[in-house]
């Protein structure tokens, strides 16, 4: 299913810029006919992602909720320095165990443009890094004790890990497209394989199985977000 919509969103990308592109060219160009080869600062991206909030509450049937909103700057037509962040909040079940959270993330980054065009063309092509953070608050209580022979098993004496804080941290290798739609708004997409970094657990405690921003807690995650934004 993931893999078939990032099929579609690719295609749609596509077919934007080439029905797009001899628009955009001419209104953009006279928009920013002022604009040079030594022109710095073009505009400034703010996006909201859509893509990731409604699959992981469908996927989770709302047991994990994400929202997430990102600004990227765009210098000399070539690179984006860019900010993300966002909150996330679950319940989750898993070996026995019962898993609630919530907690902020955020991303800095930047990426680069793979298209040499005109430097008033808004269209994108995009790859680039991100070092990630998030805290969160969480709790873990053990409902049950799984037998690998018999099964769960209740065990109410079983200690439960409550107001319990963590944080973690990752990288980001990314991949993808900003597209401009019609006037100043704007879509795109990205897919990100990321990287955990904080993989120790600490003496005593129980790490969250969950992690804002990066999703479930394993050594690499893969990613999809797919946002509509509005060029200042």
């Amino acid at each position: 299913m993931v893999k078939r919509l990032v099929i579609i969103s690719a295609l749609v990308c596509i077919a934007l810029v080439s029905q797009a592109q001899t628009a955009a060219d001419s209104v953009m160009l006279t928009k920013f006919k002022h604009y040079n080869d030594s022109a710095i600062y073009m505009g400034t991206n703010i996006h909201l992602d859509l893509f990731m909030s409604i699959l992981e509450a469908a996927r989770s049937k709302g047991a994990l909720q994400t929202y997430e909103v990102g600004v990227n700057v765009r210098l000399k037509q070539r690179f984006f320095p860019c900010v993300e962040g966002g909150y996330a909040f679950g319940s989750i079940s898993r070996n026995g165990c019962q898993y609630q959270g919530r907690g902020g993330f955020a991303r800095i980054g930047l990426d680069i443009n793979g298209l040499k065009k005109h430097p008033a063309d808004p269209n994108a092509l995009l790859i680039g890094i991100r070092f990630a953070g998030s805290y969160q608050d969480y709790s873990v209580a053990q409902t049950c004790l799984l037998d690998p022979i018999w099964g769960p098993k209740l065990q109410p004496q079983l200690p439960d890990f409550s107001r319990l804080h963590h944080w973690d941290a990752w990288g980001e290798i990314v991949g993808g497209c900003q597209v401009r739609v019609v006037s100043n708004l704007t879509m795109g997409w990205y897919i990100r394989l990321k990287v955990l970094a904080t993989r120790q657990i600490q003496e005593g405690s129980i790490l969250p199985f969950y992690i804002p921003g990066y999703g479930y807690r394993r050594d690499t995650n893969w990613g999809i977000t797919y946002n509509i934004g509005w060029t200042l």
